[in-house]
């Protein structure tokens, strides 16, 4: 374990769950408000959703995806439309009661998803097969009074986009809600460094009013899944609630196919519990707001404030780089710049100048690089793409060794017990073994993923013919 620099951080060994609400405190990502479950996104935590957005946002295009957006308010009426939708989302559902001073005739709820608004946008939207596909997305923000909140994982307004994508047939529908799957675990694997687990949700943990749902899960440090992204098919259920119908090329009259998806902030909290370590955050440089940290060393002393400078005027064409000239000691600035997770730090110092010379320190491995100043560029290009392809090999190490078999119930009781991670076990297919798997161990389906093995012939619950091998884990 390395040594703790930043007092303030509780280990993560003792407890995980405090390191990480301290973590995100000392790296002054967020910020509590007044209204409880309601935070403020600080520079240092909105600047890698921004990357997050714009590199994900490029992937969407990329595939045909434009961009809208709709309203924030949805009447009653139209959530009432598709029953087990609203059944599912009536807990969370925060409601507007008053325009200024008066009672409105019809209350109105803050968006906690846009389906219903896409509908009835849809449905006046769309008459003929040759306004179809509409392959449409919305970054905005949603509420969902949720009882209990941690900062990225779940707070009671949070940041995301929700792609909603309208189709003449099935077969289109079902083509990009698997397409739209993997452009997520595409993106968590290359950009965030993030290893996922790629697979369909059970009957009973799919999205409300879904016909299937897709999800990425991943594993975080402390052994506890997090889904990370959804991908679900709705078929012509929401179509048929809302009258959603197109003249087809037969001249009949048909119900639209539509898919929806999405990521949220909560991403952020994954990037935290999969990298991070007792000195803080550890960024992946594809989404670091601070690629490199340049510390001048006796920086009072003649031309080493002006050779900072020169460095990161050049290393500016090849990275997101800054100069830390505050007044504070070098050893508060390593241990700052290790807390905030930048990528790559640069030291220099009056003898450095002197023998051309600067030290290049990983925030991954630690690791001290002495390097001449002449091929100091090619050097950080290079160390860049090292660092952010040895954090997803590191990542994937993890997940897999915390990866377990378990093919009877007493074995999948001491492993849920006593070993964190995935458990890849049989079932039967049954809702009825997935509740008592839940209650009797806490660990719930995370997903039945696209690549199948046979482990038994049995369910690890019931002992009936299996049907589908799983990952089942405790989840954040």
């Amino acid at each position: 374990m390395a040594d703790k620099k930043v007092e303030a951080i509780t280990s993560m060994e003792e407890d995980f769950a405090q390191w990480y609400t301290d973590t995100v405190v000392k790296a002054d990502l967020t910020g509590y408000t007044s209204v409880k479950g309601f935070m403020v996104l600080k520079p240092a935590g909105y600047a890698i959703w921004e990357l997050i957005q714009k590199q994900l946002d490029a992937r969407f295009k990329e595939t045909g995806v434009e961009n809208v957006y709709l309203p924030m308010l949805i009447p009653e009426g139209l959530l009432q439309k598709e029953k087990d939708h609203v059944e599912g989302f009536a807990p969370e559902v925060a409601w507007v009661t008053h325009g200024g001073l008066n009672e409105l005739q019809e209350k109105l709820c803050v968006r906690p998803t846009s389906e219903t608004l896409f509908c009835d946008f849809y449905q006046k939207d769309i008459t003929s097969y040759r306004d179809l596909p509409k392959v449409y997305n919305q970054w905005c923000s949603v509420v969902r009074w949720e009882k209990e909140t941690r900062p990225f994982l779940r707070s009671r307004e949070f940041l995301w986009q929700e792609g909603h994508t309208a189709h003449a047939t099935a077969e289109e529908a079902q083509e990009r809600t698997i397409q739209m799957l993997n452009v997520y675990a595409d993106f968590c694997e290359q950009v965030l460094a993030i290893p996922v687990v790629k697979g369909q949700k059970t009957e009973k943990e799919k999205f409300a009013g879904a016909v299937a749902t897709y999800t990425i899960e991943a594993l975080m440090h402390d052994g506890k899944a997090l889904q990370s992204g959804t991908s679900h098919n709705f078929g012509d259920g929401f179509a048929k609630a809302f009258g959603v119908q197109f003249t087809d090329k037969d001249n009949q009259l048909k119900y639209v196919h539509q898919t929806s998806w999405g990521v949220t902030t909560r991403l952020i909290g994954a990037i935290i519990m999969v990298h991070g370590d007792n000195n803080g955050l550890k960024l992946p440089p594809m989404v670091a707001p601070t690629q490199v940290m340049i510390i001048p060393i006796q920086q009072k002393k003649e031309g080493v404030l002006e050779k900072a400078e020169e460095l990161r005027e050049r290393l500016a064409k090849v990275a997101r780089v800054k100069v830390d000239d505050t007044d504070k000691s070098p050893g508060f600035k390593f241990a700052e710049c290790e807390m905030r997770g930048i990528p790559l730090r640069v030291e220099v110092g009056p003898r450095d100048i002197e023998n051309n010379n600067c030290v290049l320190v990983r925030r991954d491995t630690g690791e001290k690089i002495t390097i001449s100043m002449d091929e100091l560029e090619a050097k950080v290009e290079e160390l860049l793409v090292t660092i952010q392809k040895d954090m997803l090999e590191a990542a994937r190490a993890h997940r897999d060794s915390h990866t377990f078999t378990a093919t009877t119930w007493d074995e999948f009781v001491d492993t849920v017990n006593n070993k964190p991670g995935f458990i890849k076990a049989m079932w039967c297919g049954e809702t009825e073994c997935e509740e008592n798997i839940k209650a009797e161990t806490g660990a719930t389906t995370r997903c039945m993923p696209f690549e199948q093995e046979h482990l038994s012939d049995v369910c690890v619950c019931c002992g009936k013919p299996a049907k589908k091998m799983v990952y089942f884990g405790r989840a954040y």
